[in-house]
């Protein structure tokens, strides 16, 4: 009766087994994207505000690049005279200075510029969402909060 006992106790044990560690696996992969998202948005937003905030306000424009979505491209005159452009290409959000095009991000799934004041054109809203595949197909999205940036020159 004890061998029974301890057969069926393994039996179930050996049946769960799997279950759980699917599950543990399944949350560790998406703690880890969740705090890589989380690192690359906070790092993305620290450069888009930085940048804005040294452009001239008169010379900001929004618009988007053929194919991509309304409110995707940023280009604007920095005081000291650089060209400056964010974009978003497909799943890349592109920075270009002067001719020098660097990668800020591979993960854009959504980003917007837009001036929330048509009275005043020295404040820019920035919307981001950062978007990567996790597992099984599935994915793991992180909207930045929009983030009102003042342009300074």
């Amino acid at each position: 009766m004890e061998v029974i006992m301890v057969v069926a106790i393994i039996g179930v044990i050996v049946m769960a087994a799997p279950t759980i560690m699917n599950q543990t696996v399944k949350f560790f992969i998406l703690g880890k994207v969740r705090i890589e998202l989380q690192r690359e948005a906070r790092a993305t937003m620290y450069v888009i505000t930085r940048e804005i905030r040294q452009a001239q306000s008169g010379t900001i424009v929004v618009d988007q690049i053929a194919g991509q979505p309304y409110y995707s491209r940023l280009q604007f005159t920095k005081i000291q005279g650089t060209a400056v452009t964010m974009a978003q290409k497909g799943s890349s959000l592109l920075l270009t200075e002067g001719v020098e095009v660097s990668t800020m991000t591979k993960n854009v799934a959504f980003l917007s510029f837009a001036f929330p004041r048509s009275d005043d054109m020295t404040i820019l809203s920035v919307s981001l969402t950062l978007q990567e595949q996790i597992y099984g197909g599935a994915t793991k999205a992180l909207h930045m909060a929009s983030e009102k940036v003042r342009v300074m020159n």
